[in-house]
């Protein structure tokens, strides 16, 4: 049996609620593709609402007893987990890279990030604090304490299948609340793997349950609208942010967006372009560049904008692109045909409108749905690709002459999650990351993901923190008690 095969079967690929694996309510079932290959791998159950109504009685009926327990054993089972995943990552590695389609190198990069939000959130659990003070007018003392939020909905994107649930389930095991977490259609694998793994770990039945289903509206839509629901977390677009937000309006659930992003990606005339281009290739193709923080226009000082593009052409242009899997592949694939059609179509719209190719700039022929790393030179302010969410291997590159310009151009957007920015003076350093309309700045580095970092966003970018210590107040809710002494 191949390793491919091993860690496939190994996977469940059921319902699971109250700690059991089950078949969807109906027997039935989705493929889940190779997107490498353009083959499917194999069927996973296919939740239905009924079976997502399940999974929300069972963490309503444990609710009360996992707020209870010890905040130290919410934290231990964290650390047994986090040892687990570090102990497993070649085998979460591949079968991450068999689904989502990322190079082997980026999957086990992802697997030891993930397991990083469970090591945090393990020490946070036992951090969890309130305060006691004197009333400013005598006579009584102010009493405040946390407490879990209760039931919360977790809805995983298919881009990072385990870093984007660690990042909530983490936290929500440490504050106490129990979960439903419904993994994205095109990669549920990791998640199905990662729940098997809690469950080694120790986390009892209930507390985390989990409907893979192939629609969303359909299976969790109805959570929404029931009293015992009292938090809702998504990572994902922002029409469908958008619609959840709607949703969470009518039991008014607590709620976390982290959504879609348009990252500026700023050079100064004075960076060094050595770190400059070594950021953009971090920024730009981490994950094939389908990430919501993956830098999408490169708006770069004229006086070094030829140099900078000639670079980073040519360090785009000598990546290997092959199955994720393959030996020394440093881009995969897309995730299906219409992600790589629509890189496709706004490559095409940015060059019928004036832009130059300098490398790339078309879907690989064959099996799996492969684009070329490209780099697009001049490209008019009037192109999609600047205004869009490109979702792949594609670097944009316009200029600026001016810090005012610069600006204008990195926050003239809906979209506001991170922004990069090069160059090595420090009062325009501060400056410009003061003036950025963004969650989140990396200054003179192409990565800022860190699980002792909070992440998110402002504008259409959502709302709420993932990560830090800011990312477990998402799960707790604020009580006020007023003690008289007199």
């Amino acid at each position: 049996m191949s390793a491919q095969t091993r860690v496939v079967e190994n996977v469940p690929k059921g319902i699971y609620v109250a700690g059991e694996w089950r078949e969807a309510r109906g027997g039935g079932s989705f493929a889940v593709e190779d997107p490498g290959a353009g083959r499917a791998l194999c069927d996973v159950a296919d939740g239905q609402a009924e079976d997502a109504a399940a999974a929300l009685d069972a963490a309503v009926g444990v609710q009360p007893d996992w707020a209870a327990t010890p905040p130290r054993e919410r934290g231990e089972i964290l650390r047994r987990a986090w040892q687990l995943m570090t102990d497993r990552v070649e085998d979460l590695a591949l079968l991450m890279t068999l689904e989502m389609g990322k190079s082997l190198a980026e999957s086990r990069t992802e697997v030891l990030y993930a397991a990083e939000f469970l090591r945090w959130f393990s020490e946070e659990a036992v951090r969890i604090e309130g305060r006691y003070a004197a009333n400013p007018s005598g006579g009584s003392r102010l009493l405040t304490m946390k407490q879990p939020v209760g039931p919360c909905l977790l809805i995983t994107p298919w881009n990072f299948p385990l870093a984007m649930g660690t990042r909530k389930i983490g936290p929500a095991v440490a504050a106490g609340c129990t979960m439903v977490v419904k993994p994205a259609q095109l990669t549920p694998l990791s998640m199905l793997a990662l729940t098997g793994l809690l469950a080694e770990a120790g986390l009892p039945p209930g507390v985390l349950n989990v409907v893979p289903s192939s629609s969303a509206g359909k299976t969790v839509g109805p959570l929404m609208s029931d009293p015992r629901l009292r938090k809702v977390s998504f990572t994902g677009s922002t029409p469908v942010g958008k619609g959840l937000m709607e949703q969470a309006a009518e039991n008014l659930l607590r709620v976390s967006m982290e959504l879609g992003g348009n990252a500026p990606f700023l050079v100064f005339d004075d960076a060094d372009l050595d770190e400059a281009v070594d950021g953009a290739v971090i920024a730009k193709m981490r994950n094939n560049g389908e990430s919501c923080v993956a830098a999408n226009r490169f708006h770069i000082a004229g006086a070094v904008a030829e140099e900078f593009a000639a670079r980073l052409a040519e360090r785009l242009g000598a990546m290997k692109v092959g199955h994720g899997a393959a030996e020394g592949t440093q881009v995969g694939p897309l995730i299906d045909g219409d992600q790589r059609d629509k890189v496709a179509e706004l490559v095409d719209d940015a060059v019928d409108r004036g832009a130059t190719v300098l490398t790339g700039g078309s879907a690989v022929e064959g099996d799996g749905y492969f684009f070329t790393p490209t780099v697009l030179a001049d490209v008019p302010r009037s192109a999609r690709i600047l205004t869009e969410e490109v979702f792949g291997p594609v670097a944009p590159i316009t200029t600026f002459g001016s810090e005012d310009e610069a600006l204008a151009l990195a926050n003239g957007t809906e979209f506001g999650l991170v922004a990069y920015v090069y160059t090595q003076d420090l009062r325009r350093a501060l400056r410009v990351a003061e003036s950025l309309e963004t969650g989140m700045v990396g200054l003179n580095t192409g990565l800022v993901s860190n699980a002792a970092a909070p992440f998110g966003g402002v504008k259409a970018s959502g709302f709420g923190r993932e990560g830090g210590v800011e990312g477990i107040e998402e799960y707790l809710s604020t009580k006020y008690v007023a003690v008289s002494i007199g």
